[in-house]
């Protein structure tokens, strides 16, 4: 029996319709694999934004502190003025760079464990800062400040409310 080129085509068009069909749940996965990556499913660092200046050295430092701790980095380098008061922190707990990550405000020389922690225990507040640049922070520490380390606050900046000690250095 012969079969038309038609009847040939038709056949061919609805096995690829149905070999989609089969394919549409690991289609699916894989494209949200290449969309979100792996690292959120499994647990492999945060996704982190950074207002900064360009030119600062000690945030660069910080920016590779956070790399080096699994974080994802992405810089924005206009200066961090305008974000610190979108996200809510306030002049006297200022720092010469500003970061966002799962929905916290980040401010100044912060370390990437004290994030973590945030990031684990979701505490309901703005955010961590470190306010100022002090020496031995990450960021700021490194042999041009010889063996000066000054002890610092990490402050948890609550909503509402004053802030409080999250971890003292």
């Amino acid at each position: 029996m012969q079969v038309s080129p038609k009847c040939t085509e038709l056949m061919a068009t609805s096995n690829i319709i149905l070999m989609m069909y089969r394919l549409k749940i690991p289609l699916f996965c894989l494209s949200f694999f290449l969309v979100i990556g792996l690292n959120p499913v499994f647990g492999k660092g945060s996704d982190i934004i950074v207002w900064k200046s360009p030119t600062c050295g000690c945030c660069n430092k910080w920016v590779d502190h956070l790399k080096e701790n699994g974080f994802r980095v992405e810089n924005r380098d206009l200066g961090n003025t305008a974000a610190r008061a979108k996200f809510g922190i306030k002049d006297e707990h200022g720092s010469c760079h500003t970061a966002r990550v799962e929905g916290y405000t980040i401010e100044g020389h912060v370390p990437a464990e004290d994030i973590k922690r945030l990031l684990r225990d979701k505490p309901e507040a703005v955010g961590l800062a470190v306010p100022g640049m002090p020496i031995g922070s990450p960021g700021m520490d490194g042999p041009e400040y010889g063996e000066r380390v000054d002890n610092f606050d990490v402050l948890l900046i609550r909503k509402g409310n004053s802030p409080i000690v999250f971890k003292k250095y």
